[in-house]
């Protein structure tokens, strides 16, 4: 029903950005909360934000809250994650997910559709 592709994500030095990307297929992209989830190695998926629908609600992780910035292009079918100020502690896979419930759920079992994810590494 909707695929999901994640990209640029890389190697970036602490206190560097990011921005990453997830683009969407499909003709009812609009119609889905989506979110962004980080899973580094040994670890369980974490969450990292959520943007409502339309684009009126966000919500963050403590952990990235005045760093990261969520946001969506309907028009173009896309979801952003703005990183600034990395930290070591941010790396990890990256995925994006579509909640078709637009709960704004922060919980990995709340979302039905997954992108394969994009690598970020921050070094010290």
């Amino acid at each position: 029903q909707v695929q999901l592709v994640e990209s640029g994500g890389g190697l970036v030095q602490a206190g560097g950005s990011l921005r990453l990307s997830c683009a969407a297929s499909g003709r009812t992209f609009s119609s889905y909360a989506m979110g962004w989830f980080r899973q580094a190695p040994g670890k369980e998926r974490e969450f990292v934000a959520v943007i409502s629908r339309l684009g009126i609600i966000t919500s963050y992780a403590d952990s990235v809250k005045g760093r990261f910035t969520i946001s969506r292009d309907n028009a173009n079918k896309t979801v952003y994650l703005r990183m600034n100020s990395l930290k070591a502690e941010d790396t990890a896979v990256y995925h994006c997910a579509a909640d078709d419930q637009n709960t704004l759920g922060r919980e990995a079992n709340e979302y039905g559709y997954w992108g394969q994810g994009t690598q970020v590494t921050v070094s010290s």
